[in-house]
């Protein structure tokens, strides 16, 4: 039990003012508190708070689609390939119809055409081939042009039908009709100097539609007098000197932004004269890429439909590229991308 002073001090707490004493002035003690906003629980707590909501809104940025854009197709440059305008389109069944290549093969059935027949034909080529930049050359199977022939006689409004030519598989690619295959049936024997007869059908299997002039081989009655003129070999060598390449281009590209995530389609077709080799679709947005695609062929006139879904975009994404890379030789290379804007 401690036992009190006078002035009602213990005797311990006196012998503790006798030692602050000693070492001088007596000293006072400071008592600190803490505010409210100091201690430590409540800084823990607030920092806690501030993070977790940095990181709410970071989520919900990148995996909330809070609203969706649209991109727009930015406008192409001007073509640097474009078909001769001084063509005319009215010869032909259709439009720029040619075949793949200035080389085309032939075949001529030996079983049913006469040694006449036969030798008309290949005359026909002949004169062809001196007029053009054509070239044709004989197979054994699989011609391009299949060349036939029948020796009953059909009549036709009054008029002895001499032969049958023309296209039998067109594929439309780009700006061209491009024949696959042709063929020619002739029924009867040409009796002029010049083979009329097959050169006649030969430019139906080239694509060549009768003509209104009754001097022009291709008037659809036959005379001795009736030449091939200056137009046909014109038309045949306007057409046939585009190149045999294939011509990648990227079509019905769209795109939506929701949130920080792209949806997007696009179809890469071949407008061209030949199959395309293997590419590769790049997308990109602001230099930054996004995807890449392996490509496989496209035969001409075809074309494959891609479809993407969650493309996770850069930040401040305000563009969108779509770019088909080839190694082959191609009629024009400026339709390889397409870019899309983001709609303000």
């Amino acid at each position: 039990m401690l036992k009190k002073e006078k002035g009602g001090k213990t005797k311990k707490e006196s012998k503790k003012r006798a030692q602050d004493s000693s070492l001088g002035e007596p000293v006072e003690k400071l008592e600190f508190k803490e505010t409210f906003f100091e201690k430590r629980w409540v800084k823990v707590s607030i920092l806690s708070a501030v993070a977790f909501f940095m990181i709410a809104l970071l989520v919900g940025y990148w995996f909330v689609p809070f609203s969706s854009v649209n991109f727009s197709l930015r406008p192409a440059a001007n073509s640097n390939f474009s078909l001769n305008s001084s063509i005319p389109t009215d010869m032909q069944f259709y439009p720029n119809m040619r075949y793949p290549s200035r080389n085309i093969s032939y075949s001529i059935n030996p079983k049913l055409c006469t040694l006449q027949k036969q030798a008309d034909m290949k005359e026909a080529l002949k004169i062809l081939e001196n007029l053009t930049v054509l070239k044709f050359y004989s197979v054994n199977s699989d011609p391009e042009i299949n060349i036939t022939c029948n020796s009953n006689i059909i009549v036709n409004e009054n008029y002895f039908v001499a032969g049958e030519g023309g296209p039998v598989n067109i594929t439309q690619s780009g700006d061209f009709n491009v024949i696959r295959a042709g063929r020619v049936l002739l029924l009867r024997n040409s009796n002029c100097p010049a083979p009329n007869v097959a050169i006649h059908e030969l430019l139906h299997a080239l694509g060549f539609d009768h003509s209104k002039n009754p001097n022009n081989v291709m008037y659809p009655i036959t005379s001795c007098r009736q030449t091939i003129g200056e137009d046909i070999p014109a038309l045949i060598n306007g057409l046939y000197s585009y190149p045999s390449y294939p011509d990648l281009a990227v079509e019905n590209a769209s795109a939506v932004l929701h949130g920080r995530y792209i949806d997007a389609n696009v179809t890469v077709i071949n407008r061209g004269l030949a199959n395309s080799n293997s590419s590769v679709l790049l997308i990109s947005s602001n230099g930054k890429k996004l995807k890449e695609i392996d490509v496989k062929p496209i035969p001409l006139g075809n074309g494959i439909m891609f479809s993407f879904a969650n493309l996770l975009a850069p930040f401040f994404v305000n563009q969108l590229n779509f770019t088909i890379e080839t190694n082959s030789s191609e009629l024009q290379k400026n339709n390889n991308e397409a870019e899309l804007i983001l709609k303000k």
